[in-house]
């Protein structure tokens, strides 16, 4: 078997026990996915089956869509709602101020990752250091904003938002650099991945399709 399914990752589950679930299901070893999603959101993972493992790194590549919710006044290790609360500021941030900040933020900005992340350096995935109560310095790297806007109110300091963005790019890391903007700090505590390159939410599989 050969081919690429556009499955929709239930939060809860990494991305790899994702690529183990379809390894039983299918029985082919031989099986990657295109774009980890962190544990707790959902959404678009292309996952590539057999000989089609070859253009993982061409879907990669694509732009990817996010809708997600940022909560202002509360900072956490991991940049979301998982995470140690480190820092807490009793600023409230209106709708216009934080569509106002969303509308700044276009075109190639400069980003530093996140401790908590897949990345690696050295050999050694900065989540696994992170974990171990070590910090490195981790330099910024350009990522491409293409579109964001403002969805909705959620609640006091609460916003959805959507932002179709460059391979690379943290929303964790947009909300933290956004609560900055607005003098106060915030966090990511909700995020659905719509898009990744040519897969769409509306044409993804639940698991229990597949």
């Amino acid at each position: 078997m050969n081919g690429i399914v556009n499955v929709l990752k239930p939060p809860g589950m990494t991305s790899q026990n994702v690529v183990s679930f379809m390894r039983r299901t299918v029985g082919i070893k031989k099986i990657g996915h295109s774009g980890t999603l962190d544990p707790y959101a959902a959404g678009v993972l292309p996952i590539f089956i057999g000989k089609a493992t070859r253009v993982v790194e061409y879907a990669m590549a694509g732009e990817k869509e996010y809708i997600g919710e940022i909560c202002f006044g509360i900072e956490t290790d991991t940049l979301d709602a998982q995470g140690k609360i480190v820092a807490r500021d009793g600023k409230e941030v209106s709708q216009e101020q934080f569509e106002r900040v969303l509308q700044q933020t276009h075109g190639v900005i400069y980003q530093r990752p996140p401790m908590y992340s897949a990345l690696k350096m050295d050999g050694q995935k900065l989540v696994n250091l992170a974990r171990k109560g070590k910090q490195v310095e981790i330099p910024k790297r350009p990522v491409e904003i293409f579109e964001t806007e403002l969805i909705a109110s959620a609640g006091p300091n609460r916003f959805l938002f959507r932002v179709r963005c460059s391979k690379g790019t943290y929303v964790r890391t947009l909300c933290q650099d956004w609560g900055k903007a607005l003098g106060t700090v915030a966090h990511l505590s909700f995020l659905l991945r719509t898009q990744t390159g040519a897969y769409k939410i509306e044409d993804s599989l639940t698991l229990e399709e597949i």
